[in-house]
């Protein structure tokens, strides 16, 4: 366990984000300056890693499980050579380490093939996260580290890696639930639930759609803006829905009412959600339909997921992602104590 002390002050003038948070107290003066003051004793009992393909985010936790530090960086798996995972993280996390060994657990892209080292998947139906735990060598002797495996299927083929880690937070929160969990994001997946293992999943690739239509089709010049219209992203879930075999015409469509009809941006941009989220739902229906739906989540998806199901007359939960995420890295490392005092 590392012991670390700093016992300095900094006011800074401006506020900054991408700070290290370890054991930050920040407050702000009466003078409109922000007071950041690193704690005087932090106790680093390990190191929680979600490393994804465009982003790296860490925790620091001490003994009890809470959160003592975080930082996170643009450092992602898809910017990486495998020798370039190890000095990234150490720079990161070298204020965290003493001259103990500081376990490290990782979940995410890092375990893929063309991250740090390759775990091969767990085959459905199977335990989230902590059933297959890899060590692998490290250069630097104060970090021991373990990659967390992802989950694939082959009927439909079908693969995740980092949302098992999501959906252990959740059977650790609720370890009777049983039902989907719906992950939205730039690859959405619905899994199935049952008996505290992942039965089956499909991924949709709504986000990335949305990002090619939105960026680099004839529907940039419609979608190009800000704001925000429910009516029309209602609308276009219901024909999504109704029809979605016609999706494709009714993506043109969306073109020809801002030239012929000027419709604006935030009414073309909700359709074009409405759209791709319906269609998404019209594909997935077997998933949801009559089933009790949790959205696993930390970004703007997780509202226009909810709403969108909420359309369709189910009730979902909402489940911070980033508590998910910590949950299962922490029911891992919990796994791994068991077993080095087994």
């Amino acid at each position: 366990m590392a012991q670390l002390y700093w016992p300095i002050t900094l006011v800074l003038p401006f506020f900054v984000s991408g700070l290290y948070s370890t054991g930050l107290q920040v407050r702000l003066q009466p003078i409109g300056k922000w007071s950041v003051v690193l704690a005087s004793q932090v106790n680093v009992e390990w190191i929680a890693v979600d490393w994804g393909t465009s982003n790296l985010r860490i925790w620091a936790m001490d003994k009890s499980g809470q959160v003592v530090g975080s930082t996170q960086s643009d450092k992602g798996m898809g910017g990486l050579a495998p020798s370039d995972f190890e000095p990234v993280l150490i720079s990161l996390i070298e204020p965290w380490l003493g001259n103990d060994i500081t376990t490290i657990v990782a979940c995410g892209m890092v375990s893929a093939r063309q991250g740090w080292v390759e775990a091969s998947y767990l085959p459905v139906p199977t335990k989230p996260a902590g059933e297959k735990i890899m060590q692998i060598s490290a250069h630097d002797p104060r970090i021991d580290v373990h990659l967390l495996a992802g989950v694939s299927q082959t009927n439909p083929p079908d693969v995740m890696r980092g949302e098992e880690t999501q959906i252990a937070g959740l059977l650790r929160l609720e370890p009777q639930f049983r039902g989907i969990a719906c992950l939205p994001g730039t690859h959405t997946k619905w899994v199935q639930i049952i008996d505290g293992e992942i039965f089956h999943f499909a991924t949709f690739m709504t986000g990335e759609l949305f990002a090619l239509l939105a960026k680099n089709s004839v529907l940039r010049h419609s979608v190009d803006g800000e704001g925000w219209d429910e009516a029309a992203f209602k609308t276009a879930l219901d024909d999504a829905l109704t029809a979605p075999e016609r999706i494709a015409n009714r993506l043109f469509s969306l073109r020809a009412s801002g030239l012929l009809l000027g419709t604006g941006a935030a009414a073309s941009r909700a359709a074009l959600s409405g759209l791709l989220i319906g269609m998404e739902l019209a594909g997935a229906r077997p998933y949801w339909l009559g089933q009790d739906v949790a959205i696993i989540g930390s970004d703007g998806l997780v509202p226009m997921y909810e709403r969108a199901l909420e359309h369709v007359g189910l009730a979902p939960r909402c489940l911070d992602g980033t508590d998910m995420v910590l949950g299962g890295l922490s029911a891992a490392y919990q796994k791994l104590k068991g077993q080095a005092n087994a």
